[in-house]
């Protein structure tokens, strides 16, 4: 198996430099029908897929399951606002990686306080501020990948000739996917403990009404 491992490793490096996230005042701030939201998405988000030519970012069947499991506020008048295409993107970057269940228990209290909310602190805000960390962290996970690529480079040094290279890319894409299942489990092991929490709240505020019921009762 024939590789060029510096073509290899450039391609990974050129794809983390076209990741760009969509700016909040990028999007639209007039209510959008559902085809304008998927075209909008499409053409922002095209080059974070794997086959930007064909790979769909997101289609009408996708909005209405996203609504129908509480992942997104259902459209006013079958017209989708600005904050409604910020949960559409947080969503799109969540689902590669976690549950159904799980995005609604992170997005929910996000769109409780913030949605539509009014405030100077909207939904914008907290947008804004998660993805503008992107940029260095673009920089930091570029320098973790090539480190990883370093490390690979130097397995299977005693291996056969003819599967050596195949096995030092199967180390680089191991390494990988390791980091992937430790963040991955790190996040279902936080979002358990928000679970957890909501559910001892909900417990206390329905202790707290029986109890003041009771009180007025006797």
């Amino acid at each position: 198996m024939t590789i060029n491992v510096e073509d290899l490793l450039n391609s990974i490096k050129e794809s983390l430099d076209r990741i760009e996230y969509i700016r909040a005042q990028d999007i639209p701030d007039i209510e959008l029908y559902v085809d304008q939201v998927t075209t909008f998405m499409g053409t922002h988000l095209k080059n974070t897929t794997r086959n930007p030519e064909s790979d769909k970012i997101l289609t009408k069947t996708m909005i209405n399951n996203y609504a129908k499991n509480d992942l997104l506020p259902p459209p006013s008048k079958k017209k989708y606002t600005r904050d409604h295409v910020l949960l559409l993107i947080f969503i799109y970057y969540y689902k590669g990686i976690l549950s159904i269940s799980d995005i609604q228990e992170l997005l929910r209290p996000i769109t409780d306080r913030f949605f539509a909310n009014g405030e100077t602190f909207d939904l914008s805000a907290v947008y804004e501020e998660v993805f503008g960390l992107e940029r260095e962290q673009k920089d930091v996970l570029k320098a973790d990948v090539e480190e990883k690529f370093r490390i690979a480079r130097e397995t299977f040094e005693n291996a056969p000739e003819d599967t050596r290279e195949f096995l030092k890319i199967f180390s680089f894409i191991c390494m990988l996917s390791f980091d992937v299942y430790v963040k991955k489990l790190l996040i279902e092991k936080m979002l358990d403990g928000l679970a957890e929490s909501e559910g001892k709240e909900k417990q206390k505020k329905g202790k707290d009404r029986e109890e003041e019921k009771n009180g007025s009762d006797s």
